[in-house]
């Protein structure tokens, strides 16, 4: 178990609700980090394998996005990624006021992240996109691929009891693990913090509400959002991180690659979408270099 960097939280009040953050403070400052979670409706607990950043001069800030995690939920109708947007600006101005920061988001977290960086990327040194997607209906179609190669066991389930809305049924549960298993985080043993943030998940709205009843099957409020011919214009530097066997797959990061001009991508070999716990040593590294290089 590794120890946490020197870190404070508590909350602050982002348009008339109580968000909740942590900050690891870097002892020599380089520069500042700010990261965004995925779901839509995880925590930020499964990213604190990134607080290794803070030992190498990198102050790391983590909140809880609106209605997950230890926040407070808004009104339902604004669950948008638009809301998120502005939420993180004031998150970031809050904590670390008008200085440029990096900004990493993972899965959906990536996806609020290029939606903030074509509005407010003047405040941007650089942006992270770790197993991120401009769009969800072509993220939707390349999970389908995936099902389509899994064991006929499992994919059979996936499609019979997915078709009827089953999805409590204990085969397709199974399949729905395997499938994670496979895709999600390709360990034996998964961290307390990534199961934190599954429970959270479970027990709040936002999940169920903007996203649907697990990872492949997106049937809430984001199904239809789309941001891949907006995305040209970000110009501060990129990295776009991807892992070989990701859901988010390869064909996903290459569209958000081939539209931000100023970006590069790394390929997580025998990892899939939590790269930053199945490979952390070395992802973290690729992170730091990034940052360093782009101060």
């Amino acid at each position: 178990m590794r120890k946490l960097s020197r870190c404070e939280d508590g909350y602050v009040k982002i348009q008339g609700i109580y968000i909740y953050y942590k900050v690891c403070k870097a002892e020599n400052e380089k520069a500042k980090l700010m990261t965004l979670h995925g779901g839509p409706g995880m925590s930020h607990d499964y990213l604190l394998s990134l607080t290794d950043l803070a030992e190498k001069g990198i102050t790391v800030l983590f909140y809880d996005q609106f209605g997950c995690g230890r926040s407070e939920e808004p009104e339902k109708e604004k669950f948008t990624i638009d809301y998120g947007v502005e939420e993180a600006e004031a998150v970031k101005k809050n904590i670390f006021g008008d200085d440029k920061v990096f900004l990493m988001g993972s899965s959906y977290g990536g996806a609020l992240a290029l939606a903030y960086a074509v509005k407010y990327q003047a405040h941007l040194k650089g942006l992270i996109i770790s197993g991120g997607l401009s769009s969800v209906p072509l993220t939707v179609k390349e999970m389908q691929r995936l099902i389509d190669e899994l064991p006929e066991k499992y994919r059979n389930a996936i499609r019979k009891y997915g078709e009827v809305g089953d999805y409590q049924n204990p085969e397709y549960q199974e399949a729905v693990n395997y499938f994670y298993h496979q895709h999600l985080l390709r360990s034996e043993d998964w961290p307390p913090e990534v199961l934190k943030s599954l429970e959270y998940a479970e027990e709040r709205n936002v999940y169920r509400t903007m996203n649907g009843p697990n990872e492949f099957t997106i049937t809430g409020t984001i199904r239809d959002w789309d941001i891949t011919d907006k995305i040209g214009i970000i110009s501060v530097p990129t990295l776009i991180t991807v892992g070989e066997f990701d859901e988010v797959t390869q064909n996903v990061a290459e569209v958000i690659h081939s539209k931000i001009d100023n970006s590069q991508l790394i390929v997580f070999k025998a990892c899939s979408h939590l790269t930053m716990w199945e490979d952390r040593d070395e992802y973290n590294r690729i992170l730091l270099q990034f940052i360093e290089k782009n101060i």
